[in-house]
């Protein structure tokens, strides 16, 4: 990965980062998702090593959940 992550504060920095391809956000995304980054006796909470501060798990499926938004194809009317 060529961006630091540490430089990420908040899962939507991640999910809409231009310069950003949508498989590198989904896999920085997955990675804060991971249980190995939960906040012991804080099971809604991560900490991802890179990250100042922990967030919570539903920001970052919400940010996850953005990408596929985005790539939705939209219907015409």
């Amino acid at each position: 990965m060529s961006q630091p992550v540490s430089r990420y504060l908040h899962p939507f920095d991640v999910a809409h980062h231009p310069s950003l391809e949508p498989e590198v956000r989904r896999a920085i995304l997955a990675s804060w998702a991971s249980d190995r980054n939960a906040v012991e006796s804080q099971p809604g909470m991560r900490k991802p090593p890179e990250l100042r501060k922990p967030v919570g798990i539903d920001d970052i499926l919400d940010a996850m959940k953005s990408l596929d938004d985005e790539n939705r194809p939209t219907r015409s009317q």
